[in-house]
């Protein structure tokens, strides 16, 4: 970029900062802006159009057009060249603009005197905030100095919008980060909470993003590149013995960190008048919307890499981040674009809710939260960008709604639900101690799900009889690399330690899917959901299974032990499963261990095909549990991480609680215990009509025991079976309503 427009880059920011210091309103400073910039450029026209909503820009001042137009004329997103601007996320340069694909004439404005436009996104780390655009009368094409000139005003605009600057009398423009907003996202772990927001990487606010002296710049900019450099030299240093997938991720930083063209652009920005701290977002804004267009998901991808390092380098030069921000608040709530199962678990039972815009609900976070009975949505798309620390905040995990600096009339509704489930916690309290048995005579036994030590206390609190499924991949999900045999030994032992005597059923390593080790090399997949996973994992990689068994073993020491095998889909895996089981039992006898007292080996039936295995199957498993999560998504062919099909299919749809009595019949044949694990055994009326088809075992997480027991033991179960059998031979596709309309005839409100 030649000197001298490096210096008239520097002298327009130059009046820009002095206009920004003046003590007056966000109006005037708008068309302050505008006046400054059409003079510096020589155009007859600058305006800038600003977002009033997620869809519509706003004409917010001008110099040039008709002034009786700002704050009335306003373009949807993608209309006219300025919706096109703001949609692609990158400069239209036009020297005709009428002859221009998407022009749209204004005729509020005046501006069909002028031929030339130019208009440039004022945007921030992806956030569309609005449009910054000159014109001309003569028909030219700008230049690239001044287009680069103009995206550098740009970013000086971004920054200011952030922090509010054209904000107060007669800007008509609300002032950023304090409306309530509400945000529609996926449930991932149900509950409700209420809070206030704590983020888990907060926001780097620029607050100087123009500097005076661009050598002290270079020099602050070049110092914490350098530092990055090494920091990111040491993580690679510490990574020696790291997967292999682990090691090219920090390559690709470095790569990143060293690339000399990266560093060149924020050079130049800095030589134009930026500083380095608003050099380094420029240039991130920038990356972000070229990598965002690209088809390449591999390259998409890397945007992920690039957007940490920025924030690495801006968090170097600032001093702020997440040790030097702000105390945890009370109640809080985690928001993050995402986060992993160990950051997670560091936050421990002190968060009241998470909020993720990514991730999924079989995901790492999804599996921790559940462990921990943490409400989590994920999905609410923008929420990290628009919360900030101590934002007010409500979680509702039942609809997935997440509210955002709610009004007042929204937090009572929320505090009268949360006092209502206290309240009904203590009626529930009352029957912790005391069998689940139906008025018609029937007992079912209630179990609970755990995935940590941490969840064991709540096994005498529950009323739980036992643990029905210990998750076993979160010791591994958390840790950098395989754990010891020795460590396993010692945690499982500590289960059985604080269980005391009740039974604990320990599903072995159910990892693949959307659950990929850190330490293990990601398998592309077109349906991970049906690929390589749970025990079709463990009977390719023996060495992993065989050390899992070997410290589960160990671990009972004369106690009973139970162990399921996940993801069973035919009779062979199975056996082939309990046969390497037995062998690791002989082999810990011959060496002179301490053995179980007992050993039962079972099943998760998650998939249709296992319903249907030889009759030798149901006689060979010591006890079978019906994974209902993925029995149900296989079953109905909906995917639950689709939200357009996860909710289309009722747990209690007539065909789907037939397959189940057929299943409970077939292990009524054999004499084979059978249970039902997952989320709808923790729901009331999916509790009740599961028990109707003859399932005597539920397995639930530890908060929903106390609802179902309350509602079991006042049903007649043969009434609720008869119910929906004549549901069924009516043709009603769910007998939810009638066993609702059942329940409430008999006095219960639903």
């Amino acid at each position: 970029m030649p000197q001298n427009s490096e210096s008239e880059s520097r002298k327009l920011l130059g009046r820009l900062r002095d206009a920004l210091a003046e003590e007056s309103a966000g109006q005037q400073r708008l068309d302050r802006i505008t006046q400054l910039i059409a003079s510096s450029m020589e155009t007859e026209v600058c305006s800038i159009y600003l977002f009033r909503d997620a869809e519509t820009l706003e004409l917010c001042a001008t110099e040039g057009l008709k002034v009786e137009a700002v704050h009335q004329t306003r373009l949807r997103l993608g209309e006219g060249l300025v919706g096109r601007v703001a949609r692609l996320g990158r400069p239209v340069n036009a020297a005709d603009a009428p002859a221009a694909p998407g022009f749209r004439y204004m005729p509020e404005t005046g501006e069909e005197a002028y031929s030339s436009f130019l208009g440039i996104p004022v945007q921030r780390l992806g956030e569309k905030l609005g449009v910054l655009v000159v014109q001309s009368k003569d028909a030219r094409a700008y230049t690239d100095d001044e287009v680069y000139a103009l995206e550098v005003v740009a970013m000086v605009l971004a920054e200011m919008t952030e922090l509010g600057a054209f904000t107060g009398e007669g800007a008509a423009l609300a002032v950023r980060h304090q409306q309530q907003v509400l945000f529609k996202g996926t449930v991932a772990q149900e509950g409700i909470a209420v809070g206030q927001v704590y983020l888990h990487e907060p926001r780097v606010v620029v607050t100087n993003p123009i500097a005076d002296d661009p050598a002290a710049e270079q020099d602050r900019l070049d110092a914490a590149v350098e530092q990055l450099r090494r920091s990111v030299d040491g993580l690679l240093a510490g990574t020696a013995m790291a997967d292999k997938d682990q090691r090219e991720v920090l390559e690709t930083y470095r790569m990143f960190a060293n690339s000399r063209s990266w560093l060149r652009r924020m050079t130049e920005d800095i030589a134009a008048g930026l500083s380095a701290e608003a050099a380094v977002e420029k240039e991130q804004s920038a990356a972000r919307t070229r990598l965002q267009s690209v088809p390449d998901a591999y390259m998409r991808d890397r945007m992920h890499d690039l957007d940490d390092l920025s924030n690495r380098l801006l968090r170097i030069l600032t001093g702020q981040g997440r040790e030097t921000g702000c105390e945890m608040p009370p109640n809080p709530i985690l928001v993050a674009r995402n986060i992993g199962p160990a950051e997670l678990l560091d936050y421990g039972r002190d968060l009241r809710g998470i909020v993720l815009e990514q991730g999924s609900v079989g995901s790492h976070a999804a599996i921790v939260a559940r462990a921990l009975a943490i409400p989590l949505v994920i999905h609410a798309d923008g929420i990290a960008t628009e919360a900030l620390n101590g934002d007010p905040i409500l979680v509702d995990g039942e609809q997935g709604f997440v509210h955002l600096r709610p009004e007042e009339r929204i937090i009572g509704s929320f505090r009268d639900k949360l006092a209502m489930q206290a309240k009904a916690q203590e009626r529930y309290a009352d029957l912790r101690d005391k069998p689940a048995t139906t008025r018609c005579g029937t007992t079912v036994s209630l179990m609970m799900n755990a995935g940590l030590m941490a969840d064991l206390p709540s096994l005498k609190g529950s009323g739980a009889e036992g643990v029905g499924l210990f998750r076993t991949e979160l010791q591994f999900l958390t840790r950098n690399k395989v754990p010891r045999r020795g460590e396993l030994a010692a945690l499982y032992a500590r289960v059985l330690d604080a269980a005391t005597g009740r039974r604990v059923i320990f599903r072995t390593l159910d990892i693949g899917s959307d659950k990929v080790l850190p330490y293990m090399r990601r398998v592309d997949e077109p349906n991970p959901a049906l690929g390589w996973r749970a025990i079709r994992v463990g009977l390719d990689k023996k060495g992993v299974m065989r050390m899992q068994l070997q410290a589960l073993i160990r671990a009972a020491a004369g106690r009973p032990l139970w162990v399921m095998f996940p993801f069973v889909a035919q009779f062979e895996e199975f056996r082939e499963g309990r046969a390497l089981l037995l062998r690791e039992i002989e082999g810990e006898r011959r060496l002179g261990h301490e053995l179980p007292s007992s050993v039962r080996i079972g099943a998760m039936l998650e998939t249709p095909s296992l319903a249907f295995a030889p009759r030798q199957f149901f006689e060979m498993a010591d006890f079978i549990s019906i994974g209902g999560n993925d029995l149900k998504q296989f079953f109905f062919a909906a995917d639950r991480e689709n939200e357009k099909v996860r909710r289309r299919y009722d747990t209690l749809n007539v065909s789907f609680l037939t397959f189940i009595a057929q299943i409970v019949a077939r292990c009524e044949e054999t004499g084979t215990p059978l249970s039902f694990c997952g989320e709808d055994a923790g729901r009331p009326i999916e509790a009740v009509c599961l028990a109707a088809m003859g399932l005597r075992s539920l397995s639930m997480r530890p908060a929903s025991i106390g609802p179902v027991k309350h509602l079991l033991c006042r049903v007649d179960l043969g009434a609720v079976r008869a119910r929906i059998e004549r549901a069924g031979a009516e043709g009603e596709q769910s007998v939810r309503p009638a066993v609702i309309e059942l329940l409430q005839n008999d006095g219960w409100a639903i």
